[in-house]
């Protein structure tokens, strides 16, 4: 379980691992998904795969799930998943809405430790996006130019 002070303890680790056979749509480029019990990750390529054109890092899947989009065209986005579960009626489709701010250290650093397993070069570019969200909760944008895979 979770600390209190949003702290894990060792068994709440697990490492993330990529699901093979992954949907890919024929217009877009190459996309990969790594999942564990606690994050959803999504990678877009370019058409070309060359390079990152944009991830989504859901996080916290288990209790209160929030997700970070980052594209290359349009930045970064904070979302919280409403699940669309609704007391005493129908589950409703999931939609993304506005959410707070993002405690991008301690994601980064569970991602971090729960990104071993994965493609070396995603995990640096995920974890420096992590490290490089704007501080200012207007800005959408960071420079992600020295991350590999641009």
């Amino acid at each position: 379980m979770h600390g209190q002070d949003n702290t894990f303890r060792s068994e709440d680790r697990e490492m993330l691992n990529e699901i093979a056979d992954t949907r890919q749509i024929p217009a877009e480029g190459t996309r990969r998904w790594f999942t564990d019990a606690y994050f959803d990750l999504i990678v877009w390529y370019d058409r070309d795969g060359a390079s990152i054109a944009g991830f989504q890092l859901c996080y916290d899947k288990d209790r209160h799930e929030r997700a970070l989009t980052w594209h290359r065209e349009a930045g970064f986005d904070h979302r919280r998943i409403d699940d669309g579960d609704i007391t005493g009626g129908m589950k409703m489709t999931p939609i993304l809405i506005p959410d707070g701010r993002f405690d991008y250290t301690t994601v980064a650093t569970r991602f971090r430790r729960e990104s071993t397993e994965i493609d070396p070069d995603i995990r640096a570019f995920v974890y420096n996006a992590l490290m490089h969200y704007p501080k200012d909760p207007l800005t959408r944008t960071a420079d992600l130019d020295f991350c590999p895979g641009r």
